[in-house]
């Protein structure tokens, strides 16, 4: 959104009514004593008023605003939401002020300048979340008049995934997934059969990196017996209140990525085959977030 007149609005502070006072005290006594000096005195101080009038609004008109999703948090943690406010205009913006729910935050901008800031928004539930509406605002120059903008509203939202929480341990039932140790890759005793090319979320320790210095890519080494035993987080082996179990699956997740895991997800209406890395971490966490009975 770009800040026009329409959008903003102006009112006098206390220092502008006390100083307003003042300017009436002072007519008032010049007409009284037909005094010509303070006759000067009086329509000075309103003509720097006015100026200065100007100069506030001018100060956050033609102002760009505007708000980028916020990366995947945790509920419970802050999202954070970018903010962008760029100055297209060859003069400087003093002193504006941004309000977001409980946050603010001064800045300033130079000419043909952009100034990026992170909001914090409180995630008290899983799922979306949008960014509350923004405002901006500023006394510049002298205080005497305050100027802010109609509530800027934005489509940006971020997603937040349930809050890890219950029992650390793994569901792990088979007996070859119960020899494989805290690592989830059974690696002692196992024969090395060769390389294959790197996939997001093999464990680093099984890079080749002698084959890495040669072939200019990466190669992981694969041993006989890996990836035979897949972990599944059901929602079968949950108990309690809906939140409750979601939140056990949630953490279940966390660990099984950690400790490098091939890990599928079931829940009602939902299967995700076992996989592991990144996009295979914020796919199962998304469904948790987004589910719904």
């Amino acid at each position: 959104m770009v800040l026009t007149r329409r959008q903003l609005y102006m009112l006098p502070t206390r220092h502008g009514l006390l100083f307003t006072l003042v300017l009436l005290v002072i007519f008032l006594a010049s007409v009284n004593y037909n005094n010509g000096l303070a006759y000067v005195l009086t329509f000075m101080l309103v003509s720097i008023a006015l100026v200065s009038m100007l100069h506030t609004h001018r100060n956050v008109s033609g102002l760009a605003v505007e708000v980028l999703p916020s990366t995947p948090v945790f509920a419970g943690e802050n999202a954070q939401f970018r903010v962008s406010v760029r100055n297209d205009l060859d003069f400087h913006r003093v002193c504006i002020w941004i309000f977001c729910a409980d946050h603010k935050q001064v800045i300033y901008l130079d000419p043909l300048a952009t100034v990026q800031l992170n909001v914090p928004v409180a995630t008290p539930h899983r799922g979306y979340i949008r960014c509350p509406p923004l405002r901006l605002s500023s006394t510049y120059p002298l205080g005497l008049q305050y100027t802010w903008s109609a509530p800027i509203a934005s489509e940006a939202r971020g997603i937040v995934y349930p809050q890890p929480g219950g029992s650390p341990a793994l569901p792990l039932k088979t007996p070859f997934s119960s020899q494989l140790g805290h690592s989830g890759l059974n690696t002692d005793g196992d024969d090395f059969t060769g390389l294959r090319e790197y996939i997001d979320g093999d464990p680093p320790r099984h890079i080749h990196w002698k084959a890495v210095a040669s072939h200019q890519k990466l190669l992981t080494k694969q041993f006989s017996g890996e990836g035979e035993e897949e972990l599944w987080l059901r929602w079968e082996d949950t108990s309690g209140p809906i939140e409750v179990r979601l939140s056990q699956l949630s953490r279940w997740v966390v660990a099984a990525e950690e400790d490098a895991f091939r890990y599928g997800l079931s829940v009602p209406g939902t299967r995700i085959q076992p996989g592991r890395g990144a996009k295979h971490y914020h796919q199962c966490l998304q469904a948790l977030a987004l589910w719904e009975l």
